[in-house]
């Protein structure tokens, strides 16, 4: 069976075309930097790979693209849209809507676009693709992976806010989390690895660091708290959005300065993060700048790295202790350079990272800890790809 995967988000589109039960990777590709004034596009077979770069301004203009990929007559790898059976679709916000996988009809559609607002960078997008989807491979079955599913382990004690309780009874505000399909990926292939190693992997925390970036605490493979909450909008300093922020600065800027509600939130969403800080979005640019000397751009990586160290001590009480940390996603899997930052003088949590090690790069799970090193350091591609196929796969088959 032939299942299309769309990953769309805030900036990117990642995408691989797969066979299930065989878990053979047909085609796979990506493209960066949406809405920036070149986007890189690339498109991969076994035999065949090409690399682009070219203006894509919006995500719908980004899925055509990665349709005529597949359908190249010199190229391309089906000759019909038919052949595909299921696309699965990678959604970031369920709200209290969707807990776990579903197949997409107009009322689904209508739930995800109530939610928008919870995810304004993402959601849209994530929509988008659907809608495209469902023009060009017509016949297939829809199906959408919610990245809040893999954090309803999470207690109350964890996901309540201190506000009056109706809003959470009526209005369902609380922390949701987001990220979950990275971080049930790579947890799980991490709990593999250290149990052939024979390594403790009941106390693991995930480093998910991206255009967007959360971490979650895992206690014996189910998530009990996350970084992100209501939005995917706190916690750590990303891109364009800020994350941890005092909420009085909202009203400060309202009430104060006389921004609108609109302006504030693209401000903290579009405006803020690396961005802001920097005037660069990509982490690419920040760390080029920051080795020729521009002090903003190297005080912005030190924020960054300094946010996760945060974390890192707060999931480590909440766990009672640490066994492993995973980095994945693109700044996490390809920068050595946050990697070195964050395991700096973390010796009180036996973190000890191995510098040779973390500059090598390698597709497996590996280690970049010292032999002496108490907690496992892991660098673990995701693959939120293939676990979207997998969990559209059982989806429709158990049917």
């Amino acid at each position: 069976m032939k299942i299309l995967i769309i990953n769309s988000g805030s900036s990117s589109i990642k995408y691989q075309l797969m066979a299930l039960p065989e878990n053979q990777v047909i085609c796979s590709g990506m493209i960066d930097r949406i809405g920036l004034a070149t986007s890189n596009v690339t498109y991969k077979t076994d035999d065949y790979s090409v690399e682009e770069l070219v203006s894509i301004p919006t995500h719908k203009i980004g899925l055509q693209k990665v349709a005529q990929f597949l359908l190249n007559e010199e190229n391309g790898v089906i000759k019909s849209t038919n052949e595909i059976e299921i696309v699965g679709h990678r959604v970031v916000h369920g709200g209290s809507n969707f807990t776990k996988t579903v197949q997409i009809d107009e009322a689904v559609k209508a739930k995800i676009k109530q939610i928008f607002s919870l995810a304004p960078l993402h959601n849209p997008a994530n929509l988008e693709g659907i809608n495209v989807a469902e023009e060009i491979f017509n016949t297939a079955a829809q199906i959408a992976v919610f990245d809040t599913a893999f954090h309803q382990t999470i207690p109350v004690v964890a996901y309540k806010y201190a506000i009056p309780n109706k809003l959470l009874t009526e209005n369902k505000i609380r922390m949701y989390g987001f990220h979950g399909t990275s971080h049930k990926y790579v947890s799980e292939r991490a709990i593999e690895y250290l149990r052939a190693n024979n390594a403790n992997h009941d106390k693991i925390i995930s480093i998910h660091l991206g255009n967007g970036c959360s971490m979650t605490a895992i206690k014996d493979g189910k998530s009990v708290d996350h970084s992100f909450g209501f939005s995917p909008t706190n916690g750590l300093i990303m891109g364009t959005r800020c994350g941890d922020i005092d909420q009085s600065i909202i009203f400060y800027m309202q009430n104060t300065l006389g921004y609108s509600l609109e302006d504030i939130n693209t401000i903290l969403q579009k405006q803020s993060g690396m961005l802001g800080l920097t005037g660069f979005s990509d982490l690419r640019d920040i760390e080029a700048a920051a080795e020729k000397g521009d002090e903003n751009c190297q005080l912005a990586l030190d924020m960054n790295a300094y946010r996760i160290k945060k974390y890192i001590g707060t999931y480590t009480a909440v766990l009672n202790g640490l066994d492993a940390i995973i980095f994945t996603a693109g700044i996490g899997e390809n920068s050595s350079y946050i990697r070195k930052l964050v395991c700096e003088n973390m010796n009180f949590f036996g973190i000890d990272l191995d510098g040779d090690k973390n500059t090598m790069r390698s597709k497996l799970v590996r280690e970049i800890n010292t032999e002496n090193s108490k907690t496992k350091i892991l660098v673990i591609p995701t693959d939120e790809e293939f676990e979207i196929a997998n969990q559209a796969y059982h989806l429709v088959m158990d049917k």
